[in-house]
């Protein structure tokens, strides 16, 4: 685990792996279809030309119910009812040190929204990098896929305490 502020690593011993039984080949499948997700599907454009492999699935949860035939239409609702935005990856694909959930409540599609997010966090934890300021406006409105703007080296940024 690493203090985003001051930059101290803990090493957090974990237990080691239990075998699930699960076959090898379909685990396989899974892996490779999670890669596809952000290689051809719908985190392409939120990982365009990001410089390692991610996996992840995109996903929305529904946070009302809506009555049989009706069709969804977000701007119609009030905003605590419109759909939660959702996106679970880990990265680099190949030997993970970073997996993460990321939830946007009320957003919509978790490409939109959810993805974004993670794709910054990626960034920082494996290249050290910080968003431009261009790039944080962009994912506060909702308006980003793959970072835009110069990113910053996130050892020159200072963060603020709490």
């Amino acid at each position: 685990m690493k203090n985003s502020v001051t930059g101290v690593v803990t090493e957090i011993v974990q237990p080691p792996g239990e075998n699930l039984g699960y076959s090898p080949k379909n685990v396989e499948i899974v892996r490779n279809a999670l890669v596809a997700v952000n290689k051809g599907g719908t985190g392409t454009r939120v990982f365009a030309g990001a410089p390692y492999t991610s996996a992840g699935k995109t996903g929305t949860a529904q946070a009302v119910s809506l009555g049989q035939n009706v069709k969804y239409n977000a701007k119609a609702l009030e905003e605590h009812q419109r759909d939660h935005s959702l996106f679970a990856a880990y990265a680099p694909a190949e030997a993970p040190s970073i997996a993460l959930a990321v939830i946007v409540e009320n957003s919509g599609f978790g490409a939109a929204h959810a993805a974004p997010i993670a794709r910054r966090v990626f960034d920082y934890w494996l290249q050290g990098d910080y968003p431009s300021e261009e790039d944080i406006a962009a994912v506060q409105k909702g308006l980003a896929s793959a970072p835009i703007g110069k990113p910053r080296r996130a050892a020159d940024v200072a963060l603020p305490l709490p």
